[in-house]
């Protein structure tokens, strides 16, 4: 055989071979139904199969989250083990809720906000103090008595 039809043969082979590959990984989708997942609390979306939804689903009380948000749900019930997971869930969209309509929309604004909160409490701290704290009041002066009889 003369190398250019080893050459085509090869490249034959190679072609079906790819085929057969392209094949069982199109089946392989079509299998697990890929299904585009937005998290309930950030609105991330994500590419799942439908059994992976259904499994985050029913270990979060219905909910879908993204795995960060899991991770987060998750910390919360560790710090505080009597807390239902329908609450830490619920507590955490509330949070990402929150954030998206302020601090995403106008973090110069949220910034500002959060400036100002601290400076308010800062003078209350000073109030409180200035209000608890005992005045001390002189016994006497620094400047030496001037005697005016001589």
């Amino acid at each position: 055989m003369s190398e250019q039809r080893l050459l085509r043969k090869a490249v034959s082979d190679v072609s079906s071979e790819i085929e057969k590959y392209t094949a069982l990984e199109s089946s392989t989708v079509d299998d697990q139904l890929l299904k585009q997942a937005e998290c309930e609390c950030c609105g991330l979306k994500e590419d799942c199969t439908t059994d992976y939804i259904t499994r985050v689903r029913g270990c979060h009380c219905g909910i879908w989250v993204c795995g960060l948000c899991s991770e987060v749900v998750k910390e919360r019930l560790r710090r505080a083990p009597e807390t239902a997971m329908q609450d830490a869930v619920r507590f955490h969209r509330e949070f990402c809720q929150k954030y998206n309509s302020t601090t995403r929309l106008n973090p110069k604004l949220s910034l500002t906000c959060a400036m100002r909160d601290i400076a308010k409490r800062s003078n209350e701290n000073r109030s409180f103090k200035n209000w608890s704290a005992p005045k001390i009041a002189r016994s006497s002066s620094c400047v030496p008595k001037i005697d005016f009889k001589h």
